[in-house]
């Protein structure tokens, strides 16, 4: 046994985690997300079923979640610019700004309580929700995206968010955007694009932010379970990360084929279901 799981928990543990990797490259692609706000709902319960300490759950699967996301992300991102629909410009404009709210976020992390992780998610994920769900084509900010500070202050949040939330940026950048005017289907490819700029150094602020946990729980074998370097695990990424990578163009081009309400519709739903989960397990 093996962290208290036997033999056939430890196999019904890995395949879960592979078919998790499959739905989360699709998701990467379809909705430009990354994957990560799949990965880490899922994350949560096999880490849980696995033993690990309640304090290092949530960071540990954030941590491992943003790790996934970096080849998944960039496989994502070729896939929409090769068919044109990135906006560059956006991309250079915000990619100091997000890195900087990486991180501020990764620096969060290391002291943060495991409460506020989840309160995060729950708070953005329907938030998110309630725009694709129920907004009409009235509610905007404005015309386009603006000009200067005030778009640098939007990447440094997107950053620090998507970083205590373990998602590689999609959830707020689409919700950006579409606030702004711009068409669903640029959002989703643009979000691919800066899934990369944040899932890199984001996995390392959380290796970095996990070396104390490490330290607090040496004699805890469910943490050597995941086989962690510091909040990432390896076993989770390992298994994850080939069958995602392969997914993530079949979800590409599932976006390009649904309509503008369609595509809205089903990631509203999605970042609902998924909120209501951190909901129950923080009450």
């Amino acid at each position: 046994m093996m962290a208290g799981l036997n033999p056939a928990e430890l196999v019904e543990l890995a395949l879960m985690l592979v078919a998790v990797g499959a739905l989360s490259g699709f998701f990467a692609g379809i909705f430009g997300i990354g994957g990560g706000a799949i990965l880490v709902p899922v994350f949560y319960e096999c880490f849980r079923l696995a033993g690990v300490p309640l304090e290092a759950r949530m960071p540990l699967c954030i941590g491992t979640s943003l790790a996934i996301i970096i080849p998944t992300s960039i496989r994502s991102f070729r896939a929409h610019y090769l068919r044109g629909a990135v906006d560059m410009q956006i991309l250079r404009l915000w990619w100091a700004p997000i890195v900087t709210g990486v991180v501020a976020g990764s620096v969060i992390a290391r002291y943060a309580p495991e409460r506020l992780f989840k309160i995060v998610f729950v708070m953005v994920a329907w938030s998110a929700a309630a725009r694709l769900l129920l907004a009409q084509e009235n509610w905007k900010f404005g015309d386009d995206l603006p000009k200067g500070p005030l778009m640098r202050v939007y990447g440094f949040v997107v950053g620090l968010l998507s970083t205590l939330m373990g998602i590689g940026g999609g959830l707020f950048s689409n919700l950006l955007m579409t606030f702004y005017g711009r068409p669903i289907h640029q959002a989703v490819a643009t979000s691919s694009a800066l899934a990369v700029l944040i899932s890199i150094p984001g996995a390392l602020g959380y290796i970095y932010a996990g070396w104390p946990a490490a330290a607090r729980y040496p004699d805890v074998a469910a943490l050597q379970l995941p086989f962690a370097i510091g909040y990432v695990s390896l076993i989770g990424a390992i298994l994850v990360m080939p069958t995602s990578l392969l997914t993530a163009p079949l979800g590409v081009r599932a976006a390009h084929a649904l309509s503008k309400r369609r595509l809205e519709i089903a990631f509203g739903a999605y970042l609902f279901i998924v909120g209501s989960r951190f909901v129950i397990s923080l009450l």
